[in-house]
């Protein structure tokens, strides 16, 4: 059984239930193109995979982003490592991976095509279609991304050799043509899924021009809209979940508490720094998200393994955000990569765009109270670095002396207070990626 569908069913049982759901967006070669598979500072274990540059234009090393076949390669590394739930893709990465390599068949880990791209993801180089009202547009038909061609065989088992799962996105604009029309689109589609045994979940963004609502309360217009445009759907047409922007703690709540049976989860936006995503799915999940979808957060992560990881960490409980960019920081230490950004600058939280290009305004970055890690700003940003990973790297040799053991030497989960453990789980990173 999929991970998504335990957890699933254990928050119907259970809308208290910590079980969270983390997703994967590999899917931004449906909005950026060239850019999508991200920058090649980070590579699957296997490395570059060729490609051919005229060497009288540019080398390889100086275009800096990946080529398909190496985004596949990280697809299937992180399918692998299993701490994910959904791998998000679009429908022709999905073909690839799903129909004709048959990556998911023996893993937990389900995998989701982008089921529409709406006008305002449409981020190519030099375009202007972003800063235009979102317009509907499926590039996708249901049976392509179920079965890669244009009409499925069905039995009626609801087994499909592609993703059974995808994305429909909603941007609403506050213009009453402009969201009827999405909104017709988004019927249409409910229907047929519904026919074709296709599960989907809502993503709705923020209006992508002015729609004349302040920023303090697009929380409150959106929640409406996800409620008004749901309460005329029946179960059997409903998404599995949301993919919304955080709004903060009380727009939060007040969707997620409103129905039971609606599971709400949050997107990632922009890259940010490392601090900005750990917080966001900590405090996300705090005041009342499920599911956390995050794509441009992990592509452009320095070691995206451990960065999905720290995401586990923090939404099963055991590590802080803070305590997190501690240990991903001592993960990249270990590993001789060089961060993006010293410790110092990656503890600082700052308001992401949201928008596919990235054009939303962002407030400065602000320092974190009572910072663990950047206690003297006195010393170098190097000396910092080096202090916090000593504090983040316990050597195996007096490991036995910082938590408890049971006889046969294995840790002793049960005898561990809390700092202990987080003592061990930063033990425990560090050698597993070191």
């Amino acid at each position: 059984m999929k991970s998504l569908d335990t957890k699933l069913a254990q928050l119907k049982a259970n809308p208290a239930s910590r079980a969270f759901i983390i997703a994967d967006a590999k899917d931004a070669d449906m909005a950026f193109g060239v850019r999508a598979a991200g920058p090649r500072s980070y590579l699957a274990k296997r490395g570059s995979r060729p490609a051919q540059f005229s060497p009288e234009v540019w080398t390889r090393a100086e275009f800096g982003y990946r080529n398909l076949p190496e985004f596949l390669d990280i697809i299937r590394e992180i399918t692998h490592q299993g701490l994910v739930d959904i791998m998000l893709m679009s429908a022709y990465v999905n073909e690839q991976l799903a129909i004709k390599e048959g990556l998911f068949k023996d893993s937990h880990v389900t995998p989701a095509a982008r089921a529409n791209d709406t006008t305002d993801i449409w981020a190519v180089r030099h375009g202007c279609y972003t800063r235009e009202a979102s317009q509907p547009f499926r590039s996708a038909s249901i049976d392509q991304i179920q079965c890669g061609q244009i009409e499925c065989e069905r039995d009626g088992s609801g087994n499909f050799p592609g993703a059974n799962l995808g994305l429909y996105s909603i941007t609403y604009v506050n213009d009453l043509d402009q969201d009827r029309e999405a909104l017709l689109w988004y019927k249409e589609f409910r229907e047929e899924a519904e026919r074709k045994q296709f599960r989907h979940f809502l993503e709705v963004f923020d209006p992508n021009v002015e729609s004349g609502i302040p920023p303090e309360k697009l929380g409150e217009f959106i929640n409406d809209n996800i409620l008004r445009t749901l309460a005329g759907v029946p179960e059997s047409g409903r998404p599995v979940f949301l993919k919304i922007v955080y709004h903060g703690p009380k727009a939060m709540e007040e969707l997620a508490q409103y129905d039971p049976n609606l599971v709400v989860g949050i997107l990632g936006g922009s890259a940010g720094t490392t601090y900005d995503a750990f917080r966001l799915i900590h405090d996300a999940q705090k005041y009342g998200a499920r599911v956390a979808l995050f794509g441009r957060k992990i592509n452009n992560a320095e070691h995206q393994l451990a960065f999905i990881e720290m995401l586990r960490l923090i939404t099963d409980g055991r590590l802080s955000p803070e305590e997190a960019v501690r240990a991903y920081h001592g993960v990249l230490q270990g590993k001789g990569i060089k961060p993006h950004r010293t410790l110092e600058e990656d503890l600082k939280l700052t308001d992401q765009a949201m928008s596919y290009d990235g054009s939303a305004a962002r407030r400065a970055a602000v320092e974190v109270r009572n910072n663990p890690l950047a206690t003297d700003h006195r010393r170098s940003d190097s000396a910092a670095e080096a202090g916090s990973q000593q504090r983040t790297k316990v050597n195996s040799a007096n490991a036995p002396a910082d938590w408890p053991r049971l006889p046969d030497g294995r840790p002793d989960f049960a005898g561990m207070n809390s700092e202990q453990r987080r003592t061990y789980d930063a033990w425990r990173l560090t050698r597993k990626f070191g």
